[in-house]
């Protein structure tokens, strides 16, 4: 940031300097291009003394001005600017990197393997558990594909998200520059400088950019954590009733007493990847939205941890990516639940009765209940069932469709839905 502003003085000849040569002006970008190990120790030794981490920068720009015989625009270092200015920005340029080339694309990732898992299985008939009991029968892939429609919709908050920066001096207020060079339109020379770096101008704030983008970031990939979380527990829950078989990793050892088992790492790992990054998003998010009066540092201790709230997640989203691809569908054992389940069906046929109640067709006076004293509490056979539909007082075209109706049948249009909406 220092060397640019730096170059954009100079590129707008302002108080009396010429434009840098292309050649000068490369060998400066090499300053923060080729940083390392060097500028990094040169830094630490400046900040023992300065107490500052930018004024350290600061000095080891001059200092490399001197060394390129660049010593005639040294007092433009750091021009009319207070930290802030700088640090505001290269937060944004580094935290958009970090999500737009990293974080972003494992989030895809997750999303698209579980996409194919959706698609691959949409048609595989599953024993629904509301409220962990045996409930209305839906397909694997539908519930798989309920998780991508609701990641989709944090990613397209995600895309949309702006990346803010401010360089408005002390306050805010552009005082300094005014000060220096009154004839200059010096907000719209900012705004320019921010929005070359790809950034979101703010023209209005205090000492420091107010953080906001900041905040709505981190709800949002918190947000998304939330879901991948309960994407992570239900497949643990999956594999627990045997919905998943984990496919055997050649070397790898599941307990370290029992040589049967494989254990569910993947998803336990995110799990509480997760749960940290929540944790540690949450606070970026509460702590960042208040400054006292025009400028308090609680912000810079906080955003120190951005890289481990996002370093966490983007351990989950990798866990996630490699759990998924490490599971295999046990249909049978999805139709032998089905079918150890011949209950579910009171709804199918409760609400059979009632729309022949409406049409005419039924006398029936209280279709729930009468289900309801049929499947609560026990179990019933497909035998039971088929004699209590043959006894029931409705059409026989209505009677027809439910004597060859199975809780494996009995998924709707989980499937369609499935395929049409991913």
């Amino acid at each position: 940031m220092e060397v640019e502003w730096l170059i954009t003085l100079t590129n707008n000849s302002l108080f009396g300097t010429r434009p840098l040569t292309q050649d000068e002006k490369f060998q400066l970008r090499t300053l923060y291009l080729a940083f390392g190990q060097e500028e990094i120790d040169w830094l630490a030794e400046r900040e023992a003394v300065t107490r500052h981490d930018v004024k350290a920068v600061e000095y080891l720009v001059r200092d490399r001005l001197s060394t390129l015989g660049l010593d005639r625009i040294a007092e433009l270092t750091h021009f009319a600017c207070t930290s802030e200015d700088i640090n505001s920005l290269a937060y944004a340029l580094t935290v958009k990197r970090a999500i737009c080339e990293v974080w972003l694309p494992a989030y895809r990732g997750v999303i698209e393997k579980l996409r194919a898992l959706a698609l691959q299985h949409a048609d595989a008939p599953m024993l629904a558990r509301t409220h962990g009991q045996p409930a209305t029968p839906t397909t694997m892939g539908k519930e798989l594909g309920v998780f991508v429609w609701r990641l989709e919709r944090v990613l397209a908050q995600l895309e949309k998200g702006e990346y803010l920066g401010k360089f408005s001096g002390a306050t805010g207020t552009w005082s300094a520059h005014l000060a220096a060079e009154p004839r200059v339109a010096w907000p719209n020379l900012a705004r320019e400088f921010v929005e070359a770096l790809g950034l979101t101008f703010n023209p209005l704030t205090t000492q420091i950019e107010s953080h906001d983008w900041q905040v709505e970031l981190y709800d949002r990939v918190r947000h998304a954590g939330g879901i991948l979380h309960n994407l992570a527990t239900d497949v643990w829950t999956y594999i627990s009733l045997g919905y998943f078989a984990q496919i055997p990793v050649a070397g790898a050892t599941g307990s370290s007493t029992m040589p049967h088992k494989i254990n569910p790492i993947r998803f336990e790992n995110a799990e509480a990847n997760l749960e940290l990054s929540s944790a540690l998003l949450s606070s970026l998010a509460q702590t960042l939205v208040t400054s006292r009066l025009q400028r308090d540092l609680t912000d810079s201790t906080t955003q120190r941890n951005i890289g481990v709230a996002l370093g966490h997640s983007l351990l989950a989203l990798d866990n996630l990516t490699r759990g998924l691809g490490e599971i295999s569908l046990s249909r049978d054992v999805l139709l032998a639940d089905l079918d150890a389940n011949w209950e579910v069906l009171g709804e199918a046929i409760q609400t059979v009765v009632r729309a022949e109640v409406t049409a005419g067709r039924s006398s029936i006076s209280d279709p729930y209940a009468l289900l309801k004293e049929l499947t609560r509490g026990r179990r019933v056979g497909p035998e039971d069932l088929a004699e209590f539909v043959r006894g029931l007082d409705i059409g026989e075209e209505a009677k027809q469709r439910l004597l060859e109706l199975t809780p494996a049948t009995y998924t709707g249009l989980a499937e369609q839905l499935t395929r049409s909406k991913l």
